[in-house]
């Protein structure tokens, strides 16, 4: 039976660890909170009655007004390095983990992998000041939080292992970021919200008790099979390394970009964490650079699978203590390979392959070079419907897409060629297709256009992208527009690490 909120079972495991791990704290209230967003699918994770959203006392108890009966809240610390530098402490600067709520039966938040949880953190973030805040003031904005919503919802609509976020509180509270802006709060949740970062901090501190104590904790819960291996703590940085690979080569196959890899916003479960100055690909740009404070690129586009791999070179290090030289470096050496084959595998389906042979590679790069300029979730949205069997090839079917359809004539014969070499039932190809081509991205114009609303007071638009965002492989004629790319003015949108 769904619950009250204040009826929610918890188990807060994280709060059993030692005080070095994290700090009490309790959120600072919002003035005037008022519900600006909510998912009744993220609600349905931990069996919370959806109608529970519509009671004053579900806003207040989010945003800290009220008491919330069995949490145990807390800061958690963490370091990372950022943009290639180490931070030696970060911790939650303005986020709180509530509680870990447990819902009655296990749900599948890795598809790819069939990994399930029944137990979630609720995180709020822009929950005010903590002991890690430094100089910062602990808030978020209403901007930032809906941004976060739509991109949880959206992943996982998708199929890209993702932390959800259950609601958006907004405020009368002004901060103040370029400009002065509504504060908010986000209620995420996520299976853990340990971080490649929380073991960088007990490692370069040389705190390599508290380091083991972290390993054995992460194993214990999250990873029972490694758990149980001979040597369980190569085993289990082999299970991140695989996982954190399948998730890289999921954000590349989908045109996603993170824009802030920092080693403290990756999750030791392989999920996506921490929406930022994220984008999704509109024209197909390796070089593309969604965060407007990276000019020099390092987290860009086509940069992200070199990236994962520092990343995973800076956790074995951290964990070195515990490992052997040999082992750790072994299963570093796995990275490329599983994420060269999981991207193969997935561009592959996008293609209608549902055989591989062995010139799939080389068609992919060479379709990958010719991509550049075109949009790129409707370009494989409209590869997917196009009738390939028995007629001369005409490429002008990609007019409006791509910059220059005569350019890709000659890949689409190869492309045609290959298809027929698998004799598949059209019908059946392109039902494949389209079940792995998104017509709906969360595009940044549409993002902001649900923003602007929201801002004057109008949080229809950001709902009604909400629930176009859940169904992205469907048709949905009557939402047509969301397909469109962006017009002018929404096109090269960087976002800002403010927030």
């Amino acid at each position: 039976m769904p619950s009250a909120l204040d009826q929610l079972a918890f188990d807060n495991t994280y709060s059993q660890l030692p005080e070095a791990f994290y700090q009490l704290v309790f959120p600072t209230p919002l003035q005037d909170p008022y519900l600006a967003a909510f998912s009744p699918e993220a609600a349905a994770l931990i069996d919370l009655d959806p109608s529970e959203a519509q009671r004053p006392e579900f806003v207040n108890r989010i945003c800290g007004a009220l008491p919330w009966p069995s949490t145990w809240p807390l800061a958690q610390v963490y370091a990372g390095h950022q943009f290639g530098n180490y931070a030696p402490q970060l911790g939650d600067g303005r986020a709180i983990l509530m509680g870990e709520a447990c819902g009655e039966k296990s749900h599948v938040w890795n598809r790819y992998r069939g990994l399930t949880a029944r137990k979630w953190d609720l995180h709020l973030k822009g929950a005010g000041r903590t002991a890690f805040s430094r100089q910062f003031d602990g808030r978020a904005v209403l901007r930032s939080c809906l941004r976060e919503f739509l991109a949880s919802e959206a992943m996982e609509a998708l199929g890209i292992p993702t932390s959800r976020a259950l609601a958006v509180v907004g405020s009368a509270t002004p901060v103040f970021r370029e400009k002065p802006e509504p504060g908010a709060m986000l209620l995420r949740m996520a299976p853990s919200h340990v971080r490649f970062g929380t073991f960088e901090y007990f490692y370069f501190q040389k705190r390599y008790p508290e380091l083991k104590e972290l390993a054995d904790f992460t194993l214990h819960q999250y990873f029972p099979d490694q758990a149980e291996a001979e040597a369980p703590y190569a085993a289990l940085f082999q299970e991140v390394v695989a996982r954190t690979a399948e998730l890289i080569a999921h954000w590349q196959a989908f045109g996603f970009t993170h824009g802030v890899m920092n080693t403290d916003n990756f999750s030791i479960l392989g999920f996506t964490l921490d929406y930022g100055p994220f984008g999704f690909l509109d024209a197909f740009d390796p070089g593309h650079v969604s965060n407007h404070s990276d000019p020099g690129g390092l987290y860009a586009f086509g940069r992200q699978p070199e990236v994962g791999f520092f990343n995973l070179q800076c956790l074995l290090r951290a964990l070195s203590p515990l490992l052997r030289q040999p082992e750790a470096e072994a299963a570093l050496a796995e990275y490329e390979p599983a994420l060269a084959g999981a991207y193969l595998g997935l561009m592959a389906d996008k293609l209608g392959f549902l055989k591989r042979h062995s010139e799939d590679e080389q068609l992919i790069e060479q379709l990958l070079a010719l991509l550049p300029g075109a949009d790129y979730t409707c370009f494989f949205r409209r590869l997917s419907n196009e009738p390939w069997e028995g007629r001369v090839i005409d490429a002008s079917f990609l007019e409006g897409i791509v910059p220059d359809p005569k350019a890709f004539a000659p890949w689409l014969e190869a492309y045609r060629h290959r298809l027929s070499a698998e004799a598949v039932d059209p019908a059946r190809r392109r039902q494949h297709m389209n079940r792995v081509n998104p017509k709906f991205v969360l595009r940044n114009y549409l993002a902001q256009e649900g923003i602007d609303a929201a801002l004057q007071g109008d949080l229809g638009p950001t709902e009604r992208l909400r629930r176009v965002l859940l169904r992205p492989f469907d048709e949905q004629p009557e939402n047509e527009r969301y397909a469109a790319p962006p017009p002018e003015w929404g096109r090269h949108l960087m976002i800002s690490c403010s927030s």
